[in-house]
């Protein structure tokens, strides 16, 4: 199977008769839609704060779990606080993660967040040194990214656009942090997220933006002129500044 290294991933195979019943419990997304190709979700904690994202993709008498490295550990020692009497079995594994744009060779599943981010794949060697600017794609499409814009026990799942990127299911019924997830969905309106801005001048990720003086939020991943920024939308108007550097929020805008 071709196609380039996703570099840092770990894939964690969860087997036994009651794994998909027993991830459907505890994940934001149904494990229904598995039967039709890559699901993207996330694990939270009971108050509804973001723990670890990652995809799940179908084996035979399996269900693959592909996640990011610094995450691996603690998502293992979750899920087997979390497993109980349940018949699983959690095994990390030295599979590999392949991705790539175009064609998708046998095998692999289109990424469920978005067209523009291809298809990826799980093989036991290594795929080739990385060469696409895959951080152009995700600003361009305001995809975020583990531990860049999704931070453990800070982020909330509906402000870094998970419903637009089909990483939660509002019909399957309870999860980990459905509660708070069901209730920012339908009480209350989005005050911070993720927007696409543009920026002139130098302004490196992590710097503060600031509107009228005021903390307005900060530059997360940063492409050329444009930039994934983390936002509070009452303050988020007109001319902005991060250091010297002029932001505007980006027409046409996204939303989260």
């Amino acid at each position: 199977m071709t196609g380039e290294e996703a570099p840092g991933r770990t894939i964690i195979r969860v087997s036994g008769t009651d794994r998909e019943s027993f991830l459907q419990g505890l994940v934001t997304n149904d494990l229904r839609k598995l039967r039709h190709g890559a699901v993207y979700a996330a694990l939270l904690t009971p108050q509804g704060k973001y723990l670890a994202d990652f995809f799940l993709y179908p084996e035979e008498d399996a269900v693959l779990l592909d996640v990011a490295d610094p995450l691996a550990d603690g998502l293992l020692r979750r899920l087997s606080l979390y497993r109980l009497r349940a018949d699983i079995s959690l095994e990390r594994t030295g599979l590999h993660v392949h991705r790539g744009l175009g064609p998708a060779p046998a095998g692999a599943f289109a990424d469920p967040r978005h067209p523009a981010m291809g298809w990826r794949s799980v093989a036991d060697a290594a795929g080739a040194d990385p060469a696409i600017d895959w951080n152009s794609i995700r600003v361009a499409e305001l995809i975020p990214e583990t531990l860049v814009e999704l931070l453990p026990d800070e982020s909330y799942i509906l402000e870094m656009g998970f419903e637009r990127l089909n990483g939660v299911d509002f019909r399957k019924g309870c999860y980990v942090g459905q509660e708070v997830t069901a209730r920012m969905k339908h009480k209350t309106e989005l005050r911070k997220g993720l927007a696409l801005v543009e920026i002139t001048g130098e302004a490196a990720p992590g710097t503060s933006i600031l509107a009228d003086g005021k903390e307005a939020g900060q530059v997360c991943t940063r492409s050329g002129n444009n930039a994934i920024a983390y936002l509070r939308f009452d303050r988020a108007m007109g001319e902005m500044r991060a250091g010297e550097a002029i932001v505007r929020l980006a027409e046409p805008q996204r939303g989260s």
